[in-house]
C-alpha cells in the first residue's frame, strides 16, 4: 500500500508549498483539493495554468496524486443545488488528466439543507435514495466521457451510510467509473471491539472489488473522530482485512492537524511495513 494525506491538511495556496510539506512528513501521495490552488473547493473554473501548476508541483516534489475531492451534497433537496455542484464537478474533471489524476473523490449527501456532513431523519427514504441514485448516474457519464472513476464513502450521515447500501448502488448503477473509498471510522460511533471487527471485516469482504482508496482516520471511546492511532480502531485488523482482500492502492490519512502528519506517517508506515 502507498501512504498518503489529504493535501488540505497542510496550510497554502500554493501546490508546490503544500505538496512539499506532504512530502517532508513522510508521504508519497495526496488527496488534493483545490484550495490548496487558491480556489473553492468545488470551482467554477481552473485555469489550465493552474492544473498544470499542480502536475509540475507533484513532480518536483516526488508525490503522486491519488484523487482530487469532488465532494458535493449529491441528495440535497433542492435540484438547482444538485444541479449546481454536478456542474462544478465536471470542471474538476475536465482537469484531471492535466493535474495528473484519475480518481475524484465525492459523497452520496444528505437531506439536510444547511450541512452535507449532517445526518437528517430524511436520508432513509425512498425519495432520497430516487434522488441521490439519479445525480450519481450523471455524475458517472461525467466520468466515463473523461475515463476517470469515482470514489464514495460509506458514512453514517450520508444516503449510503453503510457497505450494504454502497454494494446496492455499486449493484443498480453497473459502471466500472463507480468505486469505494473505505473509511472504517466511518462506519461505527460507539461499540465493543468485536462487533468493530466484525463491521470492518463484513463491509471489505462486501466492497474489495471496487475499493480503490482506503482513509485512515479514528474515534475515540465517546464516538468522536479522532486522529489516527489516538482512538479505537484496530488498525492491525483493518489493514489485514485489506490485505487479506487483495487491497495494495492507497491508504490516506485525514481529520489530523499538520504538526501531526509526521507521527501519523510514522505509525501507518510501521503498520505498512
Amino acid at each position: 500500500m502507498h501512504l498518503g494525506i489529504f493535501s488540505k491538511t497542510f496550510p497554502g495556496t500554493d501546490p508546490a508549498t503544500v505538496l512539499a510539506q506532504v512530502r517532508a512528513a513522510g508521504f508519497a501521495t495526496a488527496q488534493y483539493n483545490m484550495a490548496c490552488s487558491g480556489l473553492p473547493p468545488m470551482p467554477d473554473e481552473i485555469p489550465p495554468q493552474l492544473a498544470a501548476a499542480v502536475a509540475d508541483a507533484a513532480k518536483q516534489n516526488d508525490v503522486s496524486l491519488c484523487a482530487v475531492s469532488g465532494t458535493y451534497n449529491m441528495a440535497h433537496p433542492d435540484p438547482a443545488v444538485r444541479a449546481d455542484g454536478l456542474r462544478r464537478l465536471e470542471v474538476i474533471a475536465a482537469a484531471c488528466a492535466a493535474m495528473g489524476t484519475s480518481l475524484i473523490t465525492l459523497c452520496t449527501g444528505t437531506r439536510d439543507p444547511d450541512d452535507q456532513w449532517r445526518g437528517h431523519p430524511d436520508n432513509s427514504s425512498p425519495e432520497a435514495w430516487r434522488d441521490m441514485r439519479t445525480e450519481m448516474e450523471k455524475a458517472v457519464a461525467i466520468a466515463e466521457r473523461y475515463e476517470l472513476r469515482l470514489g464514495i464513502e460509506p458514512e453514517l450521515a450520508n444516503i449510503v451510510d453503510s457497505a450494504a447500501k454502497a454494494r446496492r448502488l455499486l449493484d443498480e448503477i453497473r459502471s466500472p467509473a463507480l468505486a469505494i473509498v473505505l473509511d472504517p471510522a466511518n462506519l461505527f460511533e460507539r461499540t465493543e471491539l468485536s462487533e468493530q471487527r466484525r463491521i470492518v471485516a463484513e463491509a471489505i469482504d462486501l466492497l474489495a472489488d471496487r475499493i480503490v482508496m482506503g482513509h485512515a482516520k479514528d474515534r475515540t471511546a465517546s464516538g468522536a473522530f479522532a486522529t489516527a492511532g489516538r482512538g479505537v480502531l484496530d488498525y492491525p485488523h483493518y489493514l489485514g482485512c485489506l490485505r487479506a482482500a487483495g487491497f495494495d492502492g492507497d491508504l490516506v490519512t485525514h481529520g489530523l492537524a499538520a504538526h501531526e502528519a509526521p507521527a501519523v506517517a510514522a505509525f501507518l508506515g510501521g503498520l505498512l511495513r
